[in-house]
């Protein structure tokens, strides 16, 4: 048995390389072999998001905290709310962040494979972050 203790792991801010906005990263559980399970609860700050992303074995996020939005490649914008869980498929293309005026946290779910658990790609652009909400 492991017991992370509250505070034990310090959090960090997310990369300029990978988001955009003041995005907070607490990291909750990093699978040792032969497990594969990552997890980090994620706060973004109104208007903060993701670049575009996928993730080789798929990501489950449950917002914990606050409204925003998610969106898949070639799908409408989507709101995201406090309660909601969100699966995204093995390499489905998707970013997700708070909305422009509600901070948003959500604790991600990804697996690793070959030392990996996420691919960065572009940066999700002003327009596509304003676009019409469903």
């Amino acid at each position: 048995m492991d017991i992370k203790r509250s505070g034990s792991q310090p959090s960090t801010q997310g990369s300029i390389d990978y988001f955009t906005g003041t995005v907070r990263i607490e990291p909750l559980h990093q699978a040792t072999a032969p497990a594969r399970v990552t997890a980090a609860s994620v706060t973004f700050e109104p208007g903060a998001r993701t670049a575009w992303h996928t993730h080789p074995l798929g990501q489950t996020i449950i917002i914990t905290a606050g409204h925003g939005r998610a969106q898949r490649e070639g799908g409408p914008v989507e709101e995201i709310q406090t309660g909601d869980v969100v699966w995204f498929p093995p390499g489905e293309k998707h970013w997700h962040g708070a909305a422009p005026a509600t901070a948003m946290t959500h604790i991600a779910i990804s697996e690793m494979l070959e030392g990996r658990n996420v691919d960065w790609l572009e940066h999700v652009t002003d327009e596509q972050y304003q676009a019409e909400v469903l």
